[in-house]
């Protein structure tokens, strides 16, 4: 399927079409419904509409950060600022633009920061074997180290002189030298290529779950909080009891077609393990690293009465033989919504790369 649109209000729609053949799901044979299609497209039209919006009158970006984390030296995300992400773009990458489809065969100029610079400064654990990029509303592309070490694929932040704006992908934009290495565009074809970067996730994460109320979880978060939270790593959570199920999943990328297998724990269960309390007319609000998942104007809630009722889950591995989800799933850690839990609330949504948990009692 082509791309009608050259700017990412749709953008969104097609790379979602374009990465149910992925390779490593090759197994896979079943295609969406229709039904499944126009839905994907009406979500993605709505939530792009709206972060277009928000960004609007911001062209210059100045907010905008850079966060990486996983299998790295430092043991807290580091943040790269505009600023700084700036003065790290000195490298000029020009080739063919797949998304700019008006023009397919012009050569654009792209200022941008080789992800392997970044990564020799960081530093990469001895076992890591890929690296994945997630976008604001939670789209992800995934890249093998050797690539990155080997072609000069790059974070972008200027095209032709002129900053990438929001309608553009911008203002961080994962781009393939396609025109000085055509062997890229085999392997990572237009899907590949991610706008409005927000995170860099090397090799896996360890699994990290902040649970608490809303003192200290939010209070946390601006370092002012005397609040006890607790994180909850994969050693806790395999302690508590285990649950499978068998569903087809509401991740729209990187996922098999058709019913899969997700085992871990129930939501409910990870918060009694924090010991918060749970209070009869509470809302518990589930994050995700991508800003989409994080935004409070739209926050992924779920009420206390669905908990009790409904086995959500919080999967840390998938499959008939159970492998740990890895970052080009959207894990280590993603919430599933049972059938049985499905169509409750709107604001209750299939989650990938889930960091926090947060209760609310209700007023």
């Amino acid at each position: 399927m082509k791309a009608i649109n050259t700017k990412p209000q749709s953008f969104s729609f097609f790379r979602l079409l374009k990465l149910w053949p992925v390779a490593f799901l090759s197994a896979c044979t079943n295609e969406p419904t229709d039904a499944q299609l126009n839905a994907w497209r009406q979500q993605a039209i709505a939530q792009n509409a709206v972060m277009v919006a928000v960004h609007k009158k911001d062209d210059r970006w100045q907010n905008w950060e850079l966060a990486i984390t996983g299998q790295i030296p430092a043991k807290e995300p580091v943040r790269l600022d505009f600023e700084k992400l700036n003065a790290l773009a000195t490298t000029i990458v020009k080739t063919q633009e797949p998304h700019h489809t008006s023009n397919p065969k012009a050569i654009f100029s792209f200022r941008a920061i080789p992800v392997a610079k970044l990564l020799d400064q960081l530093g990469v654990k001895s076992d890591v074997k890929e690296v994945t990029f997630v976008s604001y509303d939670a789209y992800r592309a995934t890249v093998t180290l050797e690539d990155l070490k080997r072609y000069p694929i790059a974070i972008a932040l200027e095209r032709n002189g002129k900053p990438l704006s929001r309608s553009e992908g911008g203002p961080l934009y994962l781009i393939f030298p396609y025109t000085d290495y055509p062997e890229l565009q085999i392997k990572y074809p237009d899907r590949f290529w991610a706008f409005y970067v927000t995170n860099i996730v090397v090799g896996t994460e360890q699994i990290k779950l902040r649970v608490g109320d809303s003192a200290s979880v939010g209070q946390k978060s601006s370092g002012k909080s005397d609040q006890p939270s607790r994180t909850l790593d994969i050693n806790t959570l395999d302690k508590l009891q285990q649950v499978t199920i068998e569903e087809p999943v509401g991740y729209p990328i990187g996922w098999p077609i058709g019913k899969v297998k997700l085992q871990g724990v129930r939501l409910r269960d990870a918060i009694a393990a924090s010991g918060v309390a749970l209070p009869e007319g509470s809302v518990v609000v589930v994050r995700g690293k991508p800003p989409v998942y994080r935004d409070p104007l739209n926050p992924s809630r779920l009420a206390a009465k669905d908990l009790r009722d409904c086995d959500i889950l919080l999967a840390t591995r998938w499959g008939n033989d159970r492998q740990p989800i890895p970052a080009h799933m959207g894990g280590p850690l993603t919430l599933a919504l049972p059938a049985s839990c499905q169509a409750r609330d709107d604001k209750q949504r299939w989650m990938t790369f889930v960091e926090e948990i947060e209760v609310i009692d209700s007023p």
